[in-house]
C-alpha cells in the first residue's frame, strides 16, 4: 500500500527523515508496521522530492528498485538539506508496472503528489472520470497506474485554478463515488502548504509550532505524534495543522 511523508519547517538533512529515526522511511520499505492488509513490504521503488530554496521548484530522485538497495541515496541524503520534503516508498498493486515513472512523488511546477492506497475495480471503475480529462493528459500519463491517474485528476483541477484543498477533497469524493472501498490517502505539497487525505489507510501528524511532519507511520516513539482519524482532510503549514471532515468517503 506504499508509505509516504511530508515535512515543512526549518531546513533539515534528508537523513533525519529517511534514515536516522528508528522507524524511518528506509525501514518502512522493508519492515512497515501498519500496512493494514495491503502487502508486506514496500520494495517496488522509492522517491524523494525536496525544495532547494524558498522560491525554487522541487528536485526529485526516484528509482524503481527497493530503497534499501540504492547506494546513492544515503550519500545524497547525508549532504542535502531542505525545509520542505515529500518522500515515498512503493508497494505496487498486482498487475501494475514496476518502473521509475510510476513512483511518487509525481510533479509539475512547484507541486509534488503521492498516493498511498488502491483504486478498487481499476481501471474500469474510473473510466467515467478519465473520460473528463483532456486526451493529451491521458496519453501522457506518467504510468498506467491508479496513482498516476489520481495525480492527473488532481493536476487538472489545479491547472483550472482550484484551491489545492478543494482539489484534493473533490478528487477523493469523485473516485470514492465510482470505486467504493478504494483507499485514497493522498498527499500534496507546494513546499509551503501540505494537504493530505485519510481515506482507508493510516496517517499521523507531529507538529511543534515551528515544523510539521505528516507520515503514514510515526518515524519514532515521540509522544507528540497524533493519529488522524479515517475520513479526515489535513491542511498543514510549518506553523500548524488543521483538520476537517472529508466529504464523500
Amino acid at each position: 500500500m506504499c508509505r509516504h511523508l511530508a515535512y515543512l519547517g526549518p531546513p533539515v538533512g534528508l537523513r533525519t527523515l529517511l534514515y536516522d529515526p528508528p522507524y524511518a522511511l528506509a525501514r518502512q520499505s522493508w519492515a512497515p508496521r501498519d500496512m493494514r492488509g495491503g502487502g508486506t513490504i514496500n520494495a517496488d521503488g522509492f522517491g524523494v522530492g525536496w525544495y532547494p530554496g524558498a522560491d525554487a521548484d522541487p528536485v526529485r530522485y526516484r528509482r524503481a528498485q527497493p530503497m534499501w538497495g540504492d547506494a546513492t541515496l544515503p550519500q545524497l541524503a547525508a549532504v542535502t538539506v531542505a525545509g520542505a520534503v515529500l518522500a515515498a516508498v512503493r508497494s505496487a498493486t498486482v498487475g501494475m508496472p514496476v518502473q521509475e515513472s510510476a513512483v511518487a512523488p509525481f510533479a509539475e511546477g512547484r507541486w509534488l503528489f503521492s498516493h498511498n492506497g488502491v483504486v478498487r475495480g481499476w481501471p474500469d471503475s474510473v473510466l467515467p472520470l478519465a473520460a473528463d480529462l483532456p486526451v493529451r493528459d491521458l496519453i501522457t500519463l506518467d504510468a498506467p497506474t491508479d496513482a498516476a491517474l489520481l495525480w492527473a485528476l488532481v493536476r487538472h483541477r489545479l491547472r483550472a485554478g482550484e484551491d489545492p484543498v478543494e482539489a484534493l477533497a473533490a478528487t477523493v469524493a469523485s473516485v470514492a463515488a465510482v470505486a467504493p472501498g478504494s483507499r485514497l490517502n493522498l498527499l500534496l505539497t507546494d513546499g509551503r502548504l501540505a494537504v493530505a487525505t485519510v481515506a482507508g489507510h493510516a496517517l499521523s501528524v507531529r507538529a511543534t509550532g515551528a515544523a510539521v511532519l505528516l507520515a503514514s507511520e510515526p518515524l519514532d516513539d515521540d509522544p507528540g505524534w497524533q493519529a488522524v482519524p479515517d475520513g479526515q482532510l489535513v491542511v498543514a503549514t510549518a506553523a500548524g495543522v488543521r483538520t476537517r471532515t472529508l466529504p464523500g468517503v
